[in-house]
């Protein structure tokens, strides 16, 4: 397998791709809104339909469209404290994630982190995972203007990576964030923490399907990635 001598790189959405802790979000973000007059809203709804969005672009969809920033604000670091509280303990890296990382390191691939999370839950998770070391970008959603599944997130990745956005592969589980890599011009990896993968299946920049790294071979994405950038010339 020869691939071009060009930079690369891979962009990791953080929450249910390096580490499958999505339900917890989902039962934060429920109780939040049990408390504030909205019941009975599915978890899965949720995830399907929000999910990698910031926290106050999810508050405007199901709560109130009219929220303004400041209370967005305090009701998503209450929500986001709920989730540290209920998935400490719980946070455990995806199957063959560190030595996937690894391996791609070597190879020369440039890694970030893209994700719609704040800072504190950022840095909380990666220093659970112990995977901070191996990226050399972490991009949040108090970094850009437009969350997900505005492209801001991974462009501003790309930029820090000093990567062009047709040479960057996005690993995704949300399908707000597999538009999100659409929109930057990014090819993308769907991971099935939060959608199977038939969810993936009309999403025309998703290159490969997987459940977690422990296969994962990065130059076989980059020969993936090159068919892909061949068939659109």
């Amino acid at each position: 397998m020869t691939i071009p001598e060009e930079r690369y790189a891979f962009i990791f959405d953080m929450d249910g791709v390096l580490t499958d802790n999505m339900r917890f979000h989902a039962r934060s973000w429920v109780e939040l809104f049990r408390d504030h007059g909205l019941e009975g809203l599915d978890p899965d709804r949720y995830l399907v339909e929000t999910a990698g969005m910031k926290g106050l672009d999810v508050l405007r969809y199901f709560l109130d469209p009219d929220i303004s920033r400041e209370d967005g604000e305090r009701l998503t670091e209450l929500k986001d404290f709920l989730y540290r509280v209920s998935s400490r303990g719980h946070i455990k890296p995806m199957p063959g994630l560190h030595p996937f990382l690894k391996k791609a390191g070597l190879a020369g691939i440039r890694l970030g982190v893209g994700t719609g999370s704040g800072a504190k839950n950022t840095t909380y998770v990666l220093d659970l995972l112990e995977a901070s070391h191996y990226f050399h970008a972490v991009v949040g959603s108090h970094q850009v203007r437009e969350g997900k599944p505005a492209p801001d997130i991974f462009l501003k990745a790309a930029e820090l990576l000093g990567v062009e956005p047709s040479r960057c592969i996005v690993f995704e589980d949300a399908l707000p964030g597999v538009e999100a890599a659409m929109r930057a011009g990014m090819s993308c990896v769907g991971v099935t923490t939060t959608n199977g993968p038939d969810a993936f299946a009309p999403c025309r920049n998703v290159i490969e399907v997987i459940d977690d790294f422990l296969h994962v071979d990065p130059l076989a994405l980059l020969e993936r990635l090159q068919e892909s950038r061949t068939a659109i010339l």
